[in-house]
């Protein structure tokens, strides 16, 4: 049994109930009610303290936490109240895979995290952790009273695999004591029914053992062998924390020639403003130290910055390139299983592989046994009929999918997306990859497109090698879909997302009035690849031949997502263009994607237009984040307001029709 002295905070959507908890009222659901959806890990452990790894988290649990423009709770203050169980709505831990969020809860004292619907990588993380979850509320009276709670019915609903885990206090102790016997599952000869690519290799990839078969019906868990897995600078030092912990000196890494290192996010940080601002740029250098020394230790493969980070380092600028973007370019193959510390990991799905973000505890169980967890999901085919009209690329569909009424209500939490038909077909792979990386804002546990012959194409182009696209990889005529959508590629226009959520989305041509702009931002793993260079050129080309240049007032930030982009970009005579109306070029980082480089916002007012995949509170800045496409983006930073290619071409048109 379980007794919970501490108290109990609801996560209300008002922040002076908020206020009003942390100052010691003791409040029943009803009345902090309704409580705040969609809150997103960048809230629960804002970017900044992810410079700690460690116990010291626990200070900064929920300070991103934004209420009606507030941010009521502060440094230390669940420490301080004794809070040991936290009550949310929808869709708990939306967003980045980052196991920061799940520590820091802990390290402040929380036990228990009930919410009405949890997004995946967060509630596996809690798992792995040892953090208990629940979507039961009849608990929490019941714990409000001081009721001791059976830990069966916390694990109430929990597949065996998740349950087993808990009871063992976490991952990696349950990996100690079990996971040594991990073999190959038997690959059935034939299936009684067709099956989804996700399916087929899933069998191909699944490890069994004594007690523990290979999972075969949705919402059991199990393990896999993946054929690569890697790990950004981010998590690299939490992780070896954590393997330190379990097994110090006599560490031995499992396949470690299938293990890739990457320092991705962090190049700019001096250049970050919040990063400058709280002072942290000496203990990003920290963090970069240490995933170094790791990495040479375990002699790793590793893709690191173009130069050395150091503590008030002005000269670093860069990296060969954005974590999972670089996968997709230069490793990823049909057929294959990748593991990455990255939400968007899915980007590479666009391969006909399957890809999917973990987080610390995964990783570094991952990283020695060879092992992955994962639950079976069910799979959701979106066929997207027709062809996408001029001016409308797949940042487009994919925020339209976003802001669909069945998406947003979770249609696809925890659902691997399988994307086809004619307007798929038609995309190059760069394109493909911005609907499958997007699948980790859509809730889903990874994106796949069927390879093709121009899987095939990008493949040679990019690397230079000869894939092969063996005769099952497909999904059968008649694999069963948990559910389908389907779309008119016909009637999609320019979309944008409001500020706050990627969900928030609407057509351009339905804003009511005109929305200025300070900052506009292209880049990061969604709209840093040569097809989303080639929209920002076809903009800004069209405007330099005219004389126009960027806005007065609006600052345009143009980042590579990878080295092997901006050398694309290069050869092609691109820069010039970008030059002319004044862009500035940044080389690859995650960059103000991640609130970690030129292009973030830092006040309140300021208002952003960015083709990144997600606009939390916080996630670009202080500011107001709308999220559009490549072309938008650029259209805008010339217009100085929300604008789509199309809207820039009428006006200077109307406007040369007044001249003369």
């Amino acid at each position: 049994m379980l007794a919970f002295k501490g108290r109990v905070l609801f996560l209300s959507s008002f922040a002076d109930v908020l206020s009003a908890q942390l100052r010691g009222a003791d409040l029943t659901l009803d009345a902090a009610e309704p409580l705040r959806d969609d809150i997103s890990t960048d809230e629960i452990s804002p970017l900044p303290i992810m410079v700690h790894f460690d116990a010291m988290l626990g200070r900064y649990p929920y300070t991103g936490l934004q209420v009606q423009g507030r941010r009521p709770i502060g440094t230390d203050a669940i420490r301080e109240a004794g809070i040991e169980v936290v009550v949310a709505g929808q869709r708990y831990g939306k967003g980045s895979s980052r196991e920061h969020s799940v520590v820091a809860e802990m390290s402040a004292g929380v036990r228990l995290v009930i919410a009405r619907s949890f997004e995946r990588i967060y509630r596996q993380n809690a798992d792995n952790a040892g953090l208990l979850t629940s979507t039961d509320f009849s608990l929490i009276p019941r714990i409000q009273r001081g009721e001791p709670i059976a830990l069966d019915e916390l694990l109430q609903g929990r597949d065996e695999l998740a349950a087993a885990i808990l009871r063992a206090g976490g991952l990696l102790r349950f990996g100690q004591q079990q996971m040594g016997a991990l073999v190959a599952a038997p690959l059935a000869r034939s299936s009684p029914r067709g099956q989804t690519l996700f399916e087929k290799i899933i069998a191909r990839h699944a490890l069994t053992g004594p007690g523990r078969p290979a999972p075969t019906a949705v919402g059991e868990g199990g393990f896999v062998r993946a054929d690569l897995r890697f790990i950004h600078e981010y998590y690299t030092a939490m992780a070896a924390h954590l393997l330190a912990q379990q097994h110090g000196d006599a560490l031995t890494l499992h396949d470690a020639a299938s293990i890739v290192c990457f320092e991705d996010h962090l190049s700019y940080v001096h250049r970050s403003p919040v990063h400058v601002a709280q002072g942290l740029v000496p203990s990003v250098a920290g963090l970069s130290r240490g995933h170094r020394a790791f990495v040479e230790r375990h002699g790793l493969k590793h893709h690191g910055y173009l130069q050395a980070l150091e503590a008030g380092d002005e000269g670093n600028s860069g990296s060969q390139g954005i974590s999972h973007a670089m996968v997709a370019e230069g490793y990823a193959l049909p057929g294959q299983l990748i593991v990455g510390t990255d939400s968007h990991t899915p980007h590479s799905g666009a391969l006909g592989c399957v890809a999917f973000g973990v987080g610390t505890t995964d990783m570094a169980n991952a990283f020695v046994t060879g092992a992955v967890r994962f639950t079976l999901p069910g799979v959701l085919r979106v066929e997207v009929s027709g062809r996408l009209p001029a001016g409308v690329s797949a940042k487009d569909l994919a925020l339209h999918l976003l802001a669909r009424a069945d998406v947003r209500a979770g249609i696809g939490v925890g659902q691997v997306f399988e994307f086809g038909g004619e307007a798929v077909r038609a995309m190059a792979t760069d394109e493909r990859a911005t609907l499958t990386n997007m699948t980790a804002e859509m809730g889903g546990f990874t994106g796949l497109v069927e390879p093709d012959e121009e899987t095939l194409r990008f493949i040679r182009e990019r690397r230079g090698v000869q894939a092969v696209i063996e005769p099952w990889m497909h999904s059968d005529a008649d694999a069963p879909y948990a559910a389908r959508i389907h779309i008119d590629a016909a009637t999609l226009s320019p979309m944008v997302a409001r500020p706050g959520d990627p969900g928030l989305g609407l057509p351009l041509a339905d804003l009511a009035e005109p929305v200025r702009i300070q900052i506009a931002y292209g880049g990061s793993c969604t709209a840093g690849k040569r097809e989303d260079f080639d929209q920002y050129h076809a903009v800004l080309a069209w405007a330099a031949e005219r004389g126009l240049r960027v806005a007065a007032g609006v600052k345009l930030y143009l980042q590579f997502g990878t080295a092997a982009v901006r050398d694309h970009c290069t050869a092609q005579g691109q820069l010039a263009a970008f030059e002319a109306v004044g862009a500035e070029l940044l080389q690859p980082a995650c960059g103000a994607c991640a609130n970690c480089g030129p292009g973030s916002s830092t006040t309140t007012d300021e208002v952003t237009v960015s083709a990144i995949n997600r606009n939390f509170p916080g996630r670009s800045g202080p500011g107001q984040v709308w999220l559009a496409s490549p072309a938008t983006v650029a259209a805008s930073a010339i217009a100085g307001e929300l604008m789509s290619f199309e809207g820039l071409q009428r006006r200077w048109m109307s406007e040369g029709a007044r001249r003369h």
